[in-house]
């Protein structure tokens, strides 16, 4: 076989490999029923399939645009059309991030010991503080969408969006430990750098491109990365202080976190 032949098979195999990857993050991140092919997960299949987290993200940000769009041809206040693409994507995801956000508030300021608030946020029933978090994450995240001029300018927020609060996941995953081994955490594993780098550069990529439609596009992308950068700081801070390491929901915190820091940045930007 001929270098070039070599060359073909190895792209060809690569390109298969990131097919893999691209449906089993979707299928960790929405309720979608993705066909999988018919094999057991091999070790570093779930943290590789991290890089693809973005790509994701965009699709759900995307399908939220379209339902918000939808909404606003129907004449409705764009609140409620905010509203309406926020519920798609929760639909979309089972509110897997909703749920982590709700479950780590619960946690860190229900427990008095690190026992404590794992215990806490491995319980289904949702307490005061995590009800609280929910109302603030969807109240603040419709209201900052709804005052996005025009439901198209909305749509491509909601796809950098999207794809920017899932790609500090693999950060995550990769710079704190599991604060328990049987949890979801300790399944995903820990990426390898190669592959957090990919997550980072496919999120600034996408949001380059979308925001480049935009006035201001590139400032906004600047922004947007550095406060998606500064709320993945701030949990992982809180989470070693308050459990030593991270769990699956301080990822769907930090996943909530992250998308609101983004949307506060895009606004800002955009009222200029």
């Amino acid at each position: 076989m001929t270098l070039a032949g070599e060359t073909f098979d190895e792209i060809k195999q690569q390109a298969r490999v990131w097919f893999y990857d691209l449906r089993l993050a979707a299928t960790f991140l929405t309720r979608l029923a993705i066909p999988m092919p018919e094999r057991a997960l091999e070790p570093g299949d779930l943290s590789r399939a991290m890089r693809a987290y973005p790509v994701v993200g965009a699709g759900i940000g995307l399908v939220a645009g379209l339902v918000l769009m939808a909404a606003s041809e129907l004449n409705l206040a764009p609140i409620a059309c905010a509203m309406l693409g926020l519920a798609a994507a929760a639909l979309l995801t089972g509110a897997l991030h909703e749920d982590g956000l709700a479950d780590t508030v619960d946690g860190f300021a229900g427990g008095r010991t690190r026992a404590e608030k794992l215990e806490i946020m491995r319980d289904s029933h949702i307490g005061a503080f995590g009800v609280l978090a929910l109302v603030f994450s969807v109240g603040i995240r419709a209201a900052l969408l709804s005052g996005v001029p025009g439901p198209g300018t909305a749509l491509l927020v909601l796809v950098v969006s999207g794809a920017v609060s899932r790609a500090p996941l693999a950060v995550i995953a990769i710079r704190l430990d599991p604060a328990r081994k049987d949890g979801l955490s300790g399944t995903l594993g820990r990426p390898q750098p190669g592959h957090v780098i990919t997550s980072t550069i496919l999120a600034a990529l996408i949001s380059f491109l979308a925001l480049g439609f935009l006035e201001g596009g590139a400032v906004a992308t600047l922004w947007v990365l550095l406060a998606v950068a500064l709320a993945t700081g701030l949990i992982a801070w809180i989470a070693i202080k308050q459990i030593d390491g991270h769990t699956g929901d301080v990822m769907g915190a930090v996943q909530q976190v992250s998308e609101i820091a983004a949307l506060i940045a895009i606004g800002s930007v955009l009222a200029w």
